[in-house]
């Protein structure tokens, strides 16, 4: 959109505006052009000197809830200023905009709720939701989506309304990491109700308090808003968050092939898990396909995980019912096996067949995670179950005893729902796990030893999906695509072959990082005929935003 027609906002009404607003920054020139002289105090910063004043009083917040407010504020008065601080800071921001200060910012949006932010669609206004989509329209250029239901908020649950704290962090990674303009990027939240009984009563909660929709009245309802989405916004990139397990995959399946989507939880988890796995392997000198993978925690996460990393041994020549049979899922029930009648169908692939496994396990109908490590001797360990401490230091020991470095990921966020803590998983080890974890932890000393923790995070992935889409015009996000952003992380992260050294390159490399990933992407979407376009760089180039005052 030319920028000459936001010359006539001026005024206060020029400083309310997140993607205008220089504060004190605006030359003399800038001050009497739009009408704020008198409006802002004298003097006439720089970006980098404004960088420097917010970086002060970020540092002056008593605790990581408060720094979020504070960004979120900045975020509010101005979106370009919020993202060079971010870029400038993006080790110490990123746990704060993200996991894990996002999860308690959605406990507490009602509470800490100061401006509005994107949309809330809610089932008591649906006559309206073409209006307030198209309203959206006329003023901006929405070309990534992010939305949730808020029913299964990280490992936290049903945050109803407060879900949208999740979409708005993901989109600031969009921006961050990926370089889409802030001003093409909109979160929602669907308000179905809740079923958290402490936001049914909380007199201060913001959303409607009603039992959460179920049924055909939900999923009629969600229809209404992703077809009044596609024709408003025909070519935008849809990202579901944080639905519930069983809605994540049925909504996932209903529409892939009806616009440009795809659900982090399942395929961005999957796609980052798979590459850190892969650069595990590569640390230690071995192949994938001679792996036993065990997954704890078999529900949208752990199944598309395995379900990727499967995919890939295919592609690298495995037959399907061989590669299938690498993985061992638990969850709650213990091992998925064909012999179970409550599998859910996206799991049924990856059950074990009965018949192996009663022979060794010949007087067990439950087949615990203890089990499978002391049997089956996987050395490949990963978490996503959202329950504290499953990995024992009993488990670790073991693994440690049959593996010399044994690969073990507790990716369960946030950090109080971590399956297992990095300086417990070095110490039963003995310095020799090879560790990745969901949320941040800091570097880890083990016998003098520094050992930098990776964060296994899906911001190493979906901005870079979401600049290939954009720059690449793509309309639909195949599981091609999640391959090759996972491949290609492997292999910028496995450059240095210490099994030491951390599985993902540094957090303040992400940008550098999104753009090696985007182009695979694109390379790949080229070769599956997803996309025409022949510069890959410079249609990079043009779509990647530098935070900066234009003039």
């Amino acid at each position: 959109m030319d920028k000459n027609c936001f010359d006539d906002i001026k005024g206060y009404n020029r400083l309310d505006d997140p993607l205008l607003n220089k504060s004190t920054a605006f030359s003399i020139a800038e001050r009497i052009k739009y009408q704020l002289l008198g409006k802002l105090p004298h003097k006439v910063e720089t970006l980098e000197q404004q960088v420097l004043r917010t970086k002060i009083t970020f540092n002056q917040q008593p605790d990581p809830l408060q720094k979020h407010i504070f960004l979120r504020a900045l975020q509010d008065r101005n979106e370009v200023l919020f993202y060079r601080f971010l870029m400038e800071n993006i080790t110490e921001s990123m746990p704060i905009i993200y996991t894990p200060t996002v999860g308690l910012a959605c406990q507490k949006f009602s509470n800490i709720y100061r401006k509005a932010r994107g949309l809330y669609l809610s089932y008591t206004e649906k006559e309206h939701i073409p209006h307030i989509l198209e309203d959206i329209k006329k003023t901006r250029d929405i070309k990534v989506i992010v939305v949730t239901d808020g029913e299964r908020i990280l490992g936290l649950g049903d945050q109803g309304l407060g879900g949208l704290g999740i979409p708005i962090g993901k989109l600031s990674l969009y921006t961050l990491c990926g370089g889409i303009h802030p001003s093409n990027t909109l979160p929602i939240v669907l308000d179905v109700g809740t079923n958290n009984p402490h936001l049914r009563q909380d007199s201060a909660y913001l959303g409607w308090q009603h039992p959460r929709l179920t049924g055909t009245e939900y999923l009629d309802f969600i229809d209404i808003c992703i077809q009044h989405i596609k024709k408003t916004f025909p070519d935008v990139l849809l990202q579901f968050e944080d639905f519930a397990q069983l809605n994540a995959h049925a909504l996932l399946n209903r529409y892939q092939d009806q616009l440009c989507c795809f659900n982090d939880d399942i395929q961005g988890t999957a796609a980052v898990a798979a590459a850190t796995v892969l650069s595990a392997v590569l640390k230690t000198n071995t192949t994938l396909k001679d792996e036993k993978i065990t997954i704890f925690g078999a529900g949208s996460a752990g199944c598309g995980i395995a379900n990727l990393l499967a995919n890939i041994l295919i592609n690298q020549g495995m037959k399907p019912e061989e590669a299938y049979q690498n993985f061992y899922l638990i969850d709650r029930m213990g091992l998925l096996h064909d012999g179970m009648d409550n599998l859910l169908d996206f799991q049924k692939t990856f059950a074990q067949p009965w018949d192996k496994l009663k022979k060794i396990f010949p007087s067990q109908s439950i087949i615990s995670l203890d089990d499978v490590i002391d049997t089956i001797q996987p050395k490949i360990l990963l978490g996503v179950s959202g329950q504290k401490g499953q990995f024992s230091e009993r488990i670790v020991r073991k693994m440690a005893s049959y593996s010399e470095h044994p690969i073990i990921m507790p990716l369960s966020n946030p950090n109080e729902k971590c399956e297992a803590i990095p300086n417990d998983l070095l110490n039963w080890s003995k310095g020799r796990a090879i560790i990745a974890t969901g949320s941040p932890f800091p570097d880890t000393e083990f016998e003098g030893k520094l050992f930098p923790i990776a964060q296994c995070n899906n911001s190493y992935i979906f901005p870079a999906m979401g600049l290939a889409v954009i720059a690449g015009k793509i309309k639909r996000v195949k599981t091609s695509l999640f391959i090759a952003a996972a491949l290609k992380l492997a292999e910028i992260s496995s450059q240095d072959q210490d099994a030491n050294s951390p599985v993902l390159p540094e957090m303040h490399h992400m940008r550098a990082v999104s753009k090696e990933i985007a182009e695979a992407i694109l390379i790949q979407a080229i070769k599956d005929g997803l996309s025409g376009i022949t510069d890959i760089k410079k249609a990079l180039d043009e779509n990647f935003w530098v935070p900066k005052y234009y003039e």
